[in-house]
């Protein structure tokens, strides 16, 4: 599994659901420090919405013929699509903001349906979560940490780059058990401890003291993350910001010098 930035979030996400599901060895990578040379995959999917990454359309060249490679895009006509015959394409999902929402939760849910999964139930907590009011305590909080475990430990680190994206809030993502490794110094009063999925067992009693807000939906870590997503577009408009065009940022990394 290959992608940059929200693509490899996603990536790590699937990779492991489909080692659990004893689909076989999957591993995640981020394009520009992948680990394939030596090893035995017998097949690379690259994940890009633009499918004009450099990183990636420089790794599938690279790679040639001499693996199996496929692709998750959202451009049927941008060069990765072109380059991988086959390469799966959901337009539908393209999105015209710079931040990835849309594209990231449907490659996600595609990704797991083609594991076996029933996702009804998750679509329709998704309908819910989309009506629901924000926690207005979140609304005025000066930093945020994401916490997950197994699978959900890429939508943490998902989480927190939308808010930094979107609203260029302080963020933070790490695993549930790593949480009182160190990243629990900084909770306090007025920041927010967002677990995505079940919270390993006295997380939720060990920030109480610290007066920070502990988050804990008990949902599916996608239908929280759909929540997190709206989040980042208040936070972003009670800002004043743009949340599709945030600064220094562009649709797309393409490299002409490297």
């Amino acid at each position: 599994m290959i992608g940059c930035g929200t693509s490899w979030f996603i990536a790590q996400s699937y990779a492991r659901l489909r080692e659990a599901g004893g689909f076989g060895v999957t591993d995640a990578f981020a394009a520009s420090e992948h680990s394939l040379r030596g090893r035995d995959y017998d097949t690379v999917l690259v994940i890009s919405r633009s499918g004009t990454t450099t990183e990636i359309l420089d790794l599938v060249a690279e790679l040639g013929t001499s693996t199996r490679v496929m692709a998750l895009t959202a451009d049927p006509d941008a060069p990765l699509a072109q380059a991988v015959p086959g390469a799966i394409v959901l337009d539908w999902a393209d999105e015209r903001s710079i931040v990835q929402t849309r594209f990231a939760t449907t490659a996600l849910m595609a990704l797991r349906a083609s594991l076996g999964e029933d996702l009804r139930s998750v679509i329709e907590a998704g309908r819910e979560a989309a009506l629901e009011e924000i926690d207005a305590r979140a609304r005025v909080a000066g930093q945020f940490t994401f916490l997950g475990r197994g699978w959900s430990v890429g939508l943490a680190n998902e989480a927190a780059l939308k808010l930094r994206e979107a609203a260029q809030v302080w963020t933070e993502s790490y695993p549930a058990f790593e949480y009182r490794h160190g990243p629990i110094s900084i909770a306090e009063p007025g920041r927010v401890v967002w677990s995505l999925g079940t919270e390993p067992s006295g997380i939720a009693d060990d920030v109480e003291p610290t007066g920070a807000l502990f988050i804990e939906n008990l949902s599916d870590p996608v239908v929280d993350l759909l929540r997190i997503q709206r989040l980042a577009v208040l936070l972003a408009n009670d800002r004043g910001l743009d949340p599709d065009r945030p600064r220094s940022l562009t649709r797309a990394v393409t490299l002409t010098d490297r």
